[in-house]
């Protein structure tokens, strides 16, 4: 679906989903448009393309999709992949964005799972006075700092996720938990994967100061930059931490295995004792002392409880019991 979302100039806000609209909108100095394109399929993206003379390499990669975050320049406008971040059914979900930026217009591409987009439009056109007349560079800032703020709440789900796991291994390692440990350093690296190179993308538009963009914009964009650093740090915090949770877990699952060896060796050896004393008097000899003694049953049975007993204390003394 295509959606004129934004224009600000003397005129106001202008929503509509006619791409004709755009004619007069896009050649106006003073006008900021914004044209997002939710599930796009290949005739939207041919179109739109058409209408705004893209680069055929630019629009291929959105159609293919799942690019590496990046920046590439080309005449007359700017393609930025970037990524947002969501969790659904407690598993975190990586959305491309592919935006196209000109002097005057933002083009972006996405899914419908990313709603920070449409609330990054909302303030736009609550804010229409205060925001709408700095130009498409705050605009792209405004989006891309809506983006990058979406991995907060991410990381911090991870991070209690990762607490719990490590309340559980110490009440009691368990195998199980092995695949829930890494199923979150698999998140956790597929956000280092999308924050790595989208902290290259905004180093590429703090440091060398493209045309499209005025100074003024440089400092938001460096507070974008700011913000990458922390998720990338953070990232490496939890996949330390992660990495010693998986140690304890494996160890804690290593000591419960040999308290249950140690119980059964422990075992095995006190039933083996009394089936030695069973063996002994089960013999067919024919001069054997006890066979004919009255008390030689009893006095077996109770050899065997006594051997059983000085064993059991024997282990539990050492800690096997």
């Amino acid at each position: 679906m295509i959606k004129i979302i934004l224009q600000a100039g003397q005129n106001g806000p202008v929503t509509g989903t006619r791409l004709e609209d755009l004619s007069e909108l896009v050649t106006d100095e003073k006008s900021t448009v914004w044209v997002d394109v939710i599930d796009p399929t290949k005739e939207e993206i041919a179109r739109i393309g058409k209408r705004f003379e893209f680069h055929p390499l630019a629009l291929e990669d959105v159609e293919r999709g799942g690019q590496r975050p990046k920046i590439d320049q080309y005449d007359g406008f700017q393609f930025i992949v970037f990524y947002g971040l969501t969790t659904e059914l407690d598993r975190c979900r990586s959305h491309e964005v592919n935006i196209f930026v000109g002097k005057h217009f933002m083009v972006t591409f996405h899914d419908s799972h990313l709603a920070v987009i449409t609330e990054t439009a909302e303030r736009w056109h609550t804010n229409v006075g205060a925001m709408g007349n700095r130009g498409v560079g705050f605009l792209l800032y405004s989006l891309l700092d809506a983006l990058v703020d979406g991995y907060f709440p991410v990381l911090d789900d991870i991070a209690e996720r990762a607490d719990t796991l490590e309340e559980t291994i110490i009440l009691q390692g368990q195998p199980s938990l092995q695949a829930e440990i890494l199923q979150l350093r698999r998140e956790l690296l597929m956000i280092r994967r999308v924050a790595g190179p989208e902290r290259d993308v905004m180093n590429v538009l703090v440091r060398r100061d493209p045309p499209l963009f005025g100074r003024k914009e440089l400092a938001y964009f460096q507070d974008v930059y700011d913000h990458l650093l922390r998720i990338t740090d953070s990232v490496d915090i939890y996949r330390d931490m992660l990495s010693s949770v998986l140690d304890a877990n494996l160890s804690m699952v290593s000591y419960t295995l040999n308290i249950v060896v140690k119980r059964l060796t422990s075992s095995s050896i006190i039933l083996m004792s009394m089936t030695l004393v069973a063996g002994i008097y089960g013999m067919n000899f024919v001069f054997m002392p006890e066979l004919d003694w009255r008390l030689g049953y009893p006095f077996a049975l109770g050899l065997m409880v006594i051997i059983a007993l000085i064993e059991y204390r024997l282990f539990k003394r050492i800690g096997w019991l």
